[in-house]
């Protein structure tokens, strides 16, 4: 009887998610994988954009290219310029010793600042071995494998974790390993790429912590949050 249950919840989901992948990208645009420069650049762009806004991060990583505009010079910089270079991204004295860590890690793994090695080995090997890092969960290591090798892996920031859980894939928590955990090693995803951006997009423009426009989602029939909604 529980191997039953346990099918029929699982076709459920499927059904959900495959409903979920299609919707999502009529409601928003197809979007073709391409690589976001290397896995090292979008390790430490990603370090970055940690607890802080896109833009700042973003201003934080072009300031530190431009200072160190190869990693063998950002490696042997001191902390304290590193820090100055990253000052616009926030948390900079933090970042910057995580960034010195993480440069000084993979030149002792592979003998040169690259995390092309990367790419042919299993993804649960390489999560582990990016979440080894300081500073490192598995949000920042899954952007590395998905943008840098279209590897299958769903990065989980707080629109794709609030999307999983207002659509009644995951009970409602803060926990976002939650969130990671469901996504992880679904194979009936066709495409990770196109739809981790398209269900960020639409956190930001339509399922929104506050004041979300449900009268506008494409999800809204399978949404257990708008249902609940609909009945008070």
């Amino acid at each position: 009887m529980a191997m039953k249950i346990i099918k029929k919840v699982m076709q459920k989901k499927t059904i959900k998610l495959n409903q979920l992948e299609i919707k999502l990208e009529k409601q928003h645009e197809k979007r073709e994988w391409e690589a976001h420069t290397s896995g090292l650049d979008v390790l430490i762009s990603t370090i970055l954009s940690q607890n802080t806004s896109d833009s700042n991060s973003s201003r934080a990583f072009k300031s530190l290219k431009k200072v160190y505009p190869s990693w063998t010079k950002a490696a042997r910089a001191h902390k304290a310029s590193i820090t100055k270079a990253i000052k616009s991204g926030g948390l900079a004295k933090v970042k910057a010793g995580y960034i010195k860590s993480a440069l000084k890690r993979v030149k002792d793994d592979f003998g040169t600042y690259s995390l092309q090695k990367l790419k042919k080995k299993p993804i649960d090997e390489s999560l582990e071995y990016l979440t080894s890092f300081d500073g490192v969960g598995e949000k920042t290591a899954a952007c590395v494998l998905l943008f840098a090798f279209g590897k299958k892996v769903m990065p989980v920031d707080t629109h794709v974790h609030r999307v999983t859980h207002r659509l009644g894939l995951i009970k409602e928590t803060a926990d976002r390993q939650k969130s990671f955990q469901f996504w992880f090693g679904q194979n009936n995803i066709v495409d990770y790429y196109n739809l981790h951006l398209n269900m960020v997009r639409h956190g930001r423009l339509i399922c929104k912590a506050r004041n979300p426009k449900c009268d506008e989602c494409a999800l809204r029939e399978a949404c257990a949050y708008y249902n609940r909604r609909k009945r008070k």
